[in-house]
């Protein structure tokens, strides 16, 4: 007689199943995933992490690709909530308002987790996308956001190219971490805000006052 393997009788049974571990699970995978990479990460380490059965893991994500894959993307913040971004009256002073001990803590991880993928992205397009809308988009969407009000409300000369200007600072940040392996601090995102970003916006950071 044929034996029904456990998975399969509960699907076969309409059982569901239980995902109330689930972000646990992620955020464990996400963990073990910056420190070792895609290449020395296991399925074993991250039931290990999340203190978890490997057969849990295993009925949910077949391999560990489609673990990453949920992982990255459960990181994705929420739609851009733009009553808590900083108004301070000026693009500068908006731009250093948003560099905070919390929010450097949060980038790094997140580099640490695109370096961790990098051999992973250019095999597998879903988790490109994955990484782009969790750590790229979140901050090019509220550099838009700023840069856009900015030139509202008449600082910013309109046209110039608010596509490539909100990505200055995450692609740049990106660039240190990954290749140059050096800290994303405040110091120097400062300097890209008053070398770089606004600049090419037709400032200077006298012209756009804000408290370092």
């Amino acid at each position: 007689m044929t034996q029904v393997e456990p998975a399969a009788a509960e699907t076969k049974l309409g059982r569901k199943r239980d995902h109330t571990r689930d972000p646990e699970i992620l955020a464990a995978a996400l963990e073990v995933l910056a420190e070792t990479g895609f290449d020395g990460m296991t399925i074993d380490m991250v039931a290990a992490r999340a203190k978890a059965g490997k057969a849990t893991l295993y009925r949910r994500w077949p391999s560990k690709n489609e673990l990453v894959i949920d992982a990255v993307a459960c990181m994705k913040q929420a739609d851009l909530d733009q009553s808590r971004l900083p108004d301070t009256g000026t693009l500068r002073g908006d731009l250093v308002a948003m560099i905070k001990p919390r929010s450097i803590e949060d980038a790094v991880k997140k580099m640490q987790i695109m370096a961790g993928v990098m051999s992973m992205i250019s095999a597998t397009p879903e988790l490109a996308d994955a990484a782009n809308e969790a750590l790229i988009k979140p901050r090019a969407a509220a550099n838009r956001f700023l840069i856009q009000r900015a030139i509202d409300r008449g600082e910013v000369t309109p046209g110039c190219d608010i596509d490539a200007l909100c990505l200055v600072t995450p692609a740049m940040a990106t660039y240190r971490t990954l290749i140059e392996r050096k800290p994303v601090d405040r110091d120097f995102l400062i300097s890209l805000i008053d070398g770089v970003l606004l600049p090419a916006l037709g400032l200077r950071a006298g012209d756009s006052p804000g408290a370092r």
